[in-house]
């Protein structure tokens, strides 16, 4: 842990994602071996007392399930400063106030933050100063590219944590370990052997009042073109000399440079659709177009696949097929490795014939595999067995381990310049057709599967 990080300034402290996802991962890292005692300091635009403040702090802390005195400590001495951050008087009083040299992150809207580094640029920054932000990073590839020469204009690459909060989700990093030491997966890891990748985040969640956000992003942005795109540059990388930092985030931008849409064809390879009224878990659910703060004129997709076609020796031919999306009967979180059948099945070998598929879930986390083999009774029919292994928790969740990262200086899991770009530019043409409505948006029932005929 790289001692001269003093202070945690969260900007957007009175946010559902602090709160809920961040305070907590802070929680846990402070209560693992890892952790360390910092000052927190809290940065919102609304009113908020110290002791409300601490307050929230604790319960998010006890919500994580972490209650040591190091964690009680770091909650009794956090503050909190009412400020607009895109002033530049308001965020130099945030940087006096801070104790040693801050780590900054950024829980606010890409539009927000924007600003607030515009105006960064007209306050003096401590030596060592580190940012962390959260996606999206830009609203597309110009604004992306134009928001990473900002960031380094205020500190150097090494200290800008971009973050990806599914990089630090433990079964996603298990992909490196099963790949890359297990010589039975690596052998087969090509186009000779893989018919397709199926990467699927499907949550039974609908918009849970995030339409602020969501309705001017949709399943495409929110999902795809960040963590799925990510996840997939994982699966298909080449494997690297080490996983430090720097081999690590450049064998996957090296995989994402080489993406497309599948045969060049943003309308053929992408589909969007939107729930309607429906049922999920016993409670109703409107249309996503009467809830509350969507405007429907924006055509804003729930559900959204698209098709990837990675152009290199080891991937050629190969569709990996990425979908998200909202409201759906089941919550699957998974990557789907479908391998080719073998190339003949000797007569008189009867019954099930599909080919055989390796499935990492990411939540809960585990892996199975799908062969046929000699079932009971006729040795000649053949079964369908799974094999399958729960992987061991990891010491912190996805937030603890990239808050490890911002705090102890290592970008390990946070997502370099080139990446963001490259994803932007993976989807642009697919954004492209959408505004076009080359691409209809289909309706699919809260709580169904989706749409009927995409099945």
């Amino acid at each position: 842990m790289v001692e001269h990080i003093g202070s945690l300034v969260i900007l957007g402290a009175g946010g559902d994602l602090t709160k809920r996802l961040l305070l907590p991962g802070l929680g846990q890292l402070l209560d693992s071996d890892r952790g360390y005692e910092i000052q927190l300091l809290g940065v919102g635009f609304d009113p908020m007392t110290n002791a409300e403040w601490q307050s929230r702090v604790r319960q998010s802390f006890k919500d994580g399930g972490t209650s040591s005195a190091r964690s009680k400590a770091v909650a009794k001495a956090s503050r909190y400063l009412q400020a607009d951050v895109s002033k530049p008087d308001d965020l130099q009083r945030i940087l006096d106030a801070a104790t040693g040299v801050p780590a900054l992150y950024f829980a606010l809207p890409p539009h927000v933050t924007i600003a607030a580094c515009a105006s960064l640029e007209k306050v003096k920054l401590p030596k060592g100063t580190v940012l962390g932000l959260e996606k999206p990073f830009g609203t597309d590839l110009r604004s992306a590219e134009a928001l990473n020469r900002q960031l380094t204009r205020l500190v150097p690459e090494k200290q800008i944590h971009r973050i990806d909060h599914f990089l630090g989700k433990s079964t996603v990093l298990n992909v490196l370990g099963l790949r890359f030491a297990n010589r039975i997966f690596e052998n087969v890891w090509r186009a000779e052997n893989i018919e397709c990748v199926d990467i699927v985040f499907d949550e039974t969640l609908a918009l849970e009042g995030r339409a602020g956000y969501y309705d001017k992003a949709g399943a495409l942005v929110d999902m795809i073109q960040s963590h799925l795109l990510l996840v997939m540059s994982l699966v298909a990388m080449e494997p690297p000399s080490s996983i430090d930092a720097d081999d690590l985030r450049g064998s996957m931008a090296q995989v994402l440079r080489a993406a497309h849409p599948w045969k060049g064809d943003a309308v053929a390879s992408s589909k969007r659709a939107r729930y309607t009224a429906g049922t999920i878990d016993g409670q109703k659910l409107p249309s996503y177009v009467k809830e509350k703060g969507v405007d429907p004129a924006l055509k804003t997709e729930t559900l959204a696949e698209l098709t990837i076609g990675i152009e290199n020796w080891r991937w050629a031919g190969v569709p990996f097929h990425l979908r998200s999306g909202k409201a759906l009967a089941d919550k699957r979180q998974q990557i789907v490795i479908t391998l080719k059948d073998v190339p003949h099945r000797p007569y008189g070998l009867i019954g099930h014939t599909e080919p055989a598929k390796l499935t990492l879930d990411l939540n809960p986390d585990s892996i199975t595999l799908d062969l046929n083999i000699n079932g009971e009774g006729s040795p000649f029919t053949m079964d369908r067995v799974q094999l399958g292994v729960n992987f061991a928790p990891g010491e912190l969740g996805p937030y603890g381990e990239v808050l490890y990262g911002i705090l102890s200086g290592d970008t390990t899991l946070s997502v370099r310049a080139d990446a963001v770009e490259e994803c932007w530019r993976i989807v642009g043409p697919v954004l492209a057709a959408w505004r076009k409505d080359a691409v209809p948006i289909d309706d699919y029932r809260a709580g169904s599967a989706g749409p009927a005929s995409w099945r």
